[in-house]
């Protein structure tokens, strides 16, 4: 069951590049301007928020319940700086045609609420750790290459450290877990 759910939870949130349904099926890239790249950045921020409000929920160890209490105040406080920059620049976030993240983070939050309570914590943090690893991936290579906008790029490189810290923190909670 663990395995499964890290695998799914890889695939289905395998950055915001596969989050948003980036899966070529042609040797052409997914067009990529501002208005969609916030969206994506949006859409990112918003499945981390809804995981980490889960976990806080359902985390048996408190370490882990504070970091999902992190994960999600970190991720509105981004989230609202995305919006309020595209309220600023008069950007319209629109999600690409062919996304379909809605339905694979409504998949892995389906797979997140069945895991047994004594599994939780340890399918939370692997899930986080898959998750903030493809979202860094996407944006470095897909994401920050394509932004045109100055103020959206820094934005973007202001919070790719983020992401990573949170990534990190994941797999040292991780960690702390195994070896009890």
């Amino acid at each position: 069951m663990r395995r499964t759910l890290l695998i799914t939870s890889a695939v289905a949130l395998a950055a915001a590049a596969a989050s948003v349904g980036f899966t070529q099926t042609s040797n052409r890239s997914p067009q990529l301007d501002d208005a969609t790249i916030v969206a994506i950045f949006d859409a990112a921020n918003t499945a981390d928020i809804e995981t980490g409000t889960l976990a806080v929920q359902r985390a048996q160890r408190a370490d882990v319940r504070e970091y999902a209490e992190m994960l999600a105040r970190d991720h509105k406080a981004v989230r609202q700086l995305g919006r309020d920059l595209a309220g600023k620049l008069n950007v319209t976030p629109t999600p690409p045609a062919d996304s379909s993240s809605a339905v694979r983070h409504r998949t892995a939050m389906k797979q997140l609420r069945s895991v047994p309570a004594a599994n939780f914590d340890r399918a939370f943090l692997e899930h986080e750790i898959a998750f903030h690893q493809a979202v860094i991936e996407a944006m470095n290579s897909t994401l920050l290459p394509a932004i045109q906008n100055g103020e959206l790029k820094a934005l973007v490189l202001k919070v790719v450290p983020a992401f990573d810290a949170h990534r990190l923190a994941a797999e040292h909670l991780l960690e702390k877990g195994s070896s009890k």
